[in-house]
């Protein structure tokens, strides 16, 4: 098995949440949220389109295995399963890894759309769109001019 150089065979086998002939798992180290993990080959390949089947079979079989071990560990009410391939699509380590991200009710208002927030305006595509001004109205307004007044007065010394 050819190994290139990637960062992730620098995670020492000690650092390891699991692991099987062709992947192993461990803590993603800027965690969306508790229990973020990355399920990557062992073998340094780009992406997932780059793997074998037998490496993705075994990748899949992974991400089964992390689930039901986040399941028992942190009871998450839902999970986002992904991988970004190529640097357009926001791949910044360029050797295959899956993110496996469990979800806790309320860790944001609406998450509607879930993975399609990669482009955040094509997110949620339920959501009611509204304008800033409605009828002369900007319901944004009340929540800056308060702490634009605020900072005014700290810098004028004016209360």
């Amino acid at each position: 098995m050819s190994q290139g150089s990637s960062v992730f065979l620098e995670v020492p086998a000690t650092e390891w949440v699991g692991s099987n002939e062709h992947a192993f798992a461990f803590r993603d180290r800027f965690p969306v949220s508790p229990g973020h993990t990355l399920v990557v080959s062992r073998r340094v390949v780009p992406d997932w389109f780059s793997a074998s089947k037998d490496e993705q079979l075994a990748i899949l079989a992974l991400i089964d295995d992390i689930k039901a071990a986040l399941d028992r560990e942190l009871r998450p009410a839902g999970y986002n399963v992904g991988f970004n391939a190529g640097r357009a699509a926001g791949q910044t380590v360029m050797h295959l890894h899956v993110h496996v991200i469990p979800r806790y009710e309320g860790d944001m208002d609406d998450p509607r759309g879930g993975v399609r927030h990669v482009i955040p305006s094509k997110g949620n595509y339920l959501r009611d769109v509204r304008p800033l001004a409605v009828d002369g109205e900007d319901p944004f307004a009340r929540h800056v001019l308060p702490l634009l007044d605020r900072d005014r007065s700290r810098h004028t010394g004016e209360s």
